[in-house]
């Protein structure tokens, strides 16, 4: 209640965000060479257990910073599991002809989570704000514990065609593995039908890069810089809106955060948007120059 809260908030945001930037790096490191399955239903449950933390400052009266400080970075490191885990499970079932529009559909998440944060957290951020991290804790530890039982990181595990894409570095490898016009492409090199009479063969695990081989990609250092301040933009309105809100207009809490979801319906039809253009033009650098110098003004 001090005259610095402000600060104090802009503490414990960067203290979340620094973690979460450095801890990206080692994630991805883990996250290419451990069982996705088992890594990212691990985050999301350790995610609940810190964001619950938080909240519990609240019903266990503690008034001490460096608790809330420790809390957010430990929650920054572990949810870096996310982002690299899921993107290699897409990656893994999807192939590129349609990879723009299926890409915007799964990553309107971001903005869907933002917009039930928002208005579970609005819910009680006048009566009992500890509940407004409990509860979204609650839900991530729930999600975490489904994706354990249920998630499938190849569809070659379940008996489904891997994309045309997952096929040819593989038969890159062994230019037999390419079957006849009798059956569909297969990691195995046999048709649907001899497959299932024969025993299951592991699908062959790709090799995982190093940091400076990702670098060397092209286009890889070209986007980050890109989403670099693409995020620069959208963390500002999603941490700092709804007090702008208030401030500017005046509104109340709960009203200020119900609007400031609007930013993230935004979100979810500019993704799918920018996905059908890219997969329609080829033009994926394009379309995302575009979209940014448009929303320059707008900002």
């Amino acid at each position: 209640d001090g005259d610095n809260y402000k600060e104090l908030f802009g503490a414990l945001d960067n203290a979340f965000l620094v973690a979460y930037a450095i801890g990206m790096f080692i994630s991805g490191i883990f996250g290419e060479r451990l069982p996705l399955r088992y890594y990212l239903s691990g985050g999301m449950v350790l995610s609940g257990l810190f964001t619950a933390l938080f909240g519990l400052g609240y019903f266990w009266d503690i008034h001490v910073l460096w608790y809330f400080i420790v809390v957010q970075v430990c929650n920054g490191l572990v949810q870096t599991t996310g982002w690299p885990s899921v993107v290699a499970c897409v990656g893994n079932w999807f192939g590129k002809g349609k990879r723009g529009l299926i890409m915007g559909i799964w990553n309107s998440h971001t903005s869907v989570g933002n917009i039930l944060g928002s208005l579970i957290a609005g819910v009680w951020v006048s009566s009992a704000w500890g509940l407004s991290f409990i509860v979204p804790g609650i839900v991530i530890a729930a999600m975490g514990i489904i994706c354990f039982f249920f998630l499938v990181e190849y569809p070659e595990d379940v008996g489904c065609s891997p994309p045309l894409h997952h096929v040819m570095t593989t038969t890159e490898k062994d230019p037999e593995a390419v079957t006849s016009n009798e059956g569909p492409l297969s990691i195995s090199g046999q048709s649907s039908a001899d497959r299932s009479d024969s025993p299951k063969e592991p699908a062959e695990e790709p090799e995982a890069i190093s940091f400076l081989g990702a670098l060397r990609i092209p286009g890889v250092v070209e986007f980050s810089l890109c989403l670099l301040f693409a995020k620069l933009v959208s963390y500002t309105f999603l941490y700092w809106l709804p007090l702008y809100i208030v401030n500017v207009a005046h509104f109340g809490a709960k009203e200020a955060g119900d609007l400031s979801t609007l930013f993230d319906v935004g979100g979810i039809l500019g993704g799918i948007f920018a996905g059908l253009i890219s997969d329609y033009t080829g033009g994926r650098a394009t379309t995302c120059c575009v979209m940014l110098v448009v929303a320059a003004p707008m900002v």
